[in-house]
């Protein structure tokens, strides 16, 4: 039977930016109303399990609660850490059971802890964070339609309507981790802040992504040359220059950028971040660089499939699987 997993961090866009910047609110209803969409999508193209993960805010388990839904349910129970260590706890337990089509909904971040754990599933890759470049703006109900003719697929079908995705692979003293979108190397700050990056402190940004209609790290990089989703390479920015402009670092925050330089970087061609600084991965300040260290980098596409959702319904509609 096909099976479909719903990820849903409950904490994804309700962090400090909402103060900070103009970032909107992710309220769990909303976060309950789309796992309810995607669940009844799913459902409606005949996929036959859904697993969901119980947390403290029982989002999933209130979203579905009064569905007349034919699949099966299925609720996985973890230790709660209130940590990027759930989502990937959530995640393990959905492979170990068989269940490696994912609907996520977060942001970059939620992702990253997704794909940390796991790169060889299927995703769909919902927004609910603050600076989302990953993730798509999507309907619910679509995604839970992708998500179910996704897992019914063969390997040779599935090839033809999605796309690994681009990850940084990073490695720093004993430690190993990866980012999605941006590395980012920053000056006078420390590991754990959460406000928007102060445009003085960035020096350097490895990007997979440099995108000019983006929010965040990836545009500074994209109004100089743009790299895209598809693009087998990625942008290495140097912050400096003689001529600033503008760039949206947060949702409907805009501060003033300079940068010297603008290099594409190859698939496995190594990236040095030399400390002292403070290693931020996908908007989350995680790691001090000693100043007698560095952190090693390298951007290949090896993480997880993404369902192309335009050509995925149109391939549904050819063969027969939704339509008359």
């Amino acid at each position: 039977m096909s099976k479909v997993g719903i990820c849903v961090n409950p904490m994804s866009g309700r962090d400090v930016r909402r103060l900070a910047a103009r970032a909107s609110n992710m309220t769990h209803e909303m976060k309950r109303d789309m796992v309810a969409r995607i669940a009844v999508g799913a459902d409606a193209v005949g996929v036959g399990e859904i697993y969901i993960a119980q947390e403290p805010f029982n989002i999933s388990n209130r979203a579905i609660e009064h569905l007349n839904l034919k699949a099966q349910i299925h609720t996985v129970k973890i230790p709660i850490t209130h940590s990027a260590l759930d989502t990937e706890k959530i995640i393990e337990s959905f492979v170990k059971a068989g269940c490696t089509t994912i609907v996520s909904i977060g942001g970059d971040g939620t992702n990253r802890a997704i794909i940390r754990k796991c790169r060889d599933i299927t995703l769909v890759p919902l927004s609910t964070g603050t600076n989302n470049v990953f993730p798509q703006l999507l309907e619910a109900t679509t995604a839970g339609m992708v998500a179910a003719i996704a897992a019914g697929l063969g390997k040779t079908d599935k090839d033809l309507l999605c796309q690994r995705c681009k990850v940084i692979d990073i490695h720093m003293d004993a430690v190993s981790d990866i980012t999605l979108i941006d590395a980012v190397l920053l000056k006078n700050d420390h590991v754990g802040n959460l406000l928007p990056f102060d445009a003085k402190c960035i020096d350097r940004i490895l990007l997979t992504r440099a995108e000019p209609d983006a929010i965040g790290m990836s545009p500074i990089g994209g109004y100089k040359r743009r790299v895209e989703a598809g693009d087998d390479s990625g942008l290495l920015v140097q912050m400096g220059g003689e001529n600033p402009f503008s760039v949206p670092l947060s949702p409907g925050l805009f501060d003033s950028v300079s940068v010297s330089e603008t290099q594409l970087i190859a698939f496995d061609q190594e990236v040095i971040f030399a400390g002292p600084g403070v290693l931020a991965l996908d908007g989350d300040r995680d790691y001090r660089i000693a100043a007698n260290s560095s952190a090693r980098m390298k951007i290949s596409r090896t993480g997880p499939e993404i369902m192309d959702v335009r050509a995925t319904m149109q391939y549904a509609v050819e063969k027969g699987i939704i339509g008359a």
